[in-house]
């Protein structure tokens, strides 16, 4: 069985038939992470009434393709915290293959520091714990409160629900709005791609009818006529 950091992408390593991360009203998981400078901290001990987290990875063109967007509405919510909790590399190649150790994830981390991420970038145990946690998917966001409580979740970050979420929560309304899943863009599918390495994008291109059908299709149907009772910003779980 692949380990988690695995060498090659392939889609079945993920269960994307049924997200198995939290959901509004539970608990987020909790654990010490790091800072790209390597200093130590907790996950969920943040000062801000909301923590936005995203999953992420320089090697996924899906993450790639929403930082700037996502630094949009950072800059519209001040008062918010927004963090990334960097997770393995959703398409290892030749040139970022799958992280080895910790210096080798802290090191992809930096370089998401260095190419202008404006957002806290928290580095996960080697062995994806608390990604793991979360759901283990590549691209997932969650808003969180100070309790610790998740409020809103997509399995697929959507900046646009994103900040109709926000604007709802730091109002005192429960989000009823839902996240659905966009394809990256083509050249940012490109750029991610070549930045990876050789094999990134033959491992990608022989998956990808599959993760049209699952998460372009299937996965926004069940956006679309899911049901799920939104929460409000005071949740306690």
């Amino acid at each position: 069985m692949p380990s988690y950091n695995y060498t090659d992408f392939q889609a079945g390593l993920y269960d994307l038939d049924r997200f198995r991360g939290p959901l509004p009203g539970e608990k987020a998981p909790d654990g010490t992470v790091t800072t790209v400078n390597g200093d130590p901290r907790q996950l969920l001990s943040f000062d801000a009434p909301f923590m936005v987290l995203e999953m992420g990875s320089i090697t996924c063109p899906l993450f790639q393709d929403r930082r700037k967007r996502m630094g949009h509405i950072k800059d519209r919510f001040p008062d918010v915290q927004f963090a990334v909790l960097y997770v393995r590399e959703a398409h290892p190649g030749a040139l970022t293959p799958g992280h080895k150790d910790v210096a080798e994830k802290q090191a992809c981390a930096s370089k998401l520091t260095s190419d202008g991420e404006g957002r806290e970038v928290l580095v996960d145990g080697i062995d994806g714990a608390l990604h793991l946690a979360f759901g283990g998917y590549p691209n997932a966001v969650f808003i969180l409160n100070q309790a610790g409580c998740v409020l809103w979740q997509s399995a697929w970050n959507d900046p646009k629900a994103v900040a109709l979420a926000l604007a709802d929560l730091t109002q005192g309304r429960a989000p009823k709005v839902r996240g659905i899943f966009k394809p990256a863009r083509p050249w940012i599918v490109k750029k991610t791609m070549k930045g990876a390495g050789p094999g990134a994008f033959a491992d990608f291109l022989r998956d990808f009818p599959g993760l049209i059908w699952k998460n372009l299709i299937k996965f926004n149907l069940q956006q679309r006529f899911g049901k799920g009772a939104p929460v409000g910003p005071d949740t306690r779980c």
